[in-house]
């Protein structure tokens, strides 16, 4: 299988996904998530303003503001960069909501929470095709815990990306939680899984 098509497999999960227990899938995730930040306890976070196939991180901005930074992507020609999230938001390319410019950048974060359409066994992501996640990521002089969610799982254990696509630390759904090299089931235990690298 290549990129191509297990990007339209996946694709057509995330619909089914999106018309059968959404809100039940999207909190599970956001339970996992939780834990996981709790865990971490990052200092600056790396959200983004969701489309309608992606896991719905809104309640987390409430949850997140006062105890951290919070930042999320402003597109910039090919690529973003992250700016602080505050409101007003403005609707831009792709229907992706944004907040207005500003002059302030962050080039180092502590934790990336990350929508993907797929991931492949090198625990890499598969996205929309667009490249932007891989541009941004490869400007970073810091690679953040990079945590990929999802609204229903949709994984190969084959080796479809390429290098410049970024890889998770941890990836989540509503079915469990996989950290990079361990299995991690929500109830702490642990299961090997290895990443193909």
């Amino acid at each position: 299988m290549d990129k191509k098509i297990f990007r339209q497999v996946c694709r057509h999960r995330l619909e089914k996904a999106e018309k059968y227990g959404r809100l039940q899938r999207n909190r599970t995730v956001l339970l996992r998530l939780k834990k996981i930040i709790k865990k971490y306890n990052p200092k600056s976070v790396m959200l983004y303003l969701p489309m309608a196939h992606e896991v719905d991180v809104k309640p987390l901005f409430r949850y997140l503001r006062g105890n951290k930074k919070i930042y999320v992507p402003f597109m910039e020609g090919k690529s973003f960069k992250l700016v602080q999230y505050r409101l007003p938001l403005q609707k831009k390319r792709f229907g992706i909501y944004e907040p207005k410019i500003s002059h302030f950048f962050m080039t180092k974060i502590d934790m990336a929470i990350v929508p993907v359409v797929g991931v492949d066994g090198r625990f890499r992501r598969v996205g929309f095709g667009k490249g932007m996640y891989d541009r941004f990521f490869a400007s970073l002089r810091e690679k953040p815990l990079t945590v990929f969610v999802q609204l229903t799982k949709c994984h190969t254990k084959e080796k479809i990306t390429d290098d410049y696509d970024i890889q998770a630390d941890i990836y989540i759904t509503p079915e469990d939680t996989i950290v990079r090299g361990k299995y991690y089931d929500n109830r702490d235990r642990y299961r090997r899984c290895r990443s193909r690298d």
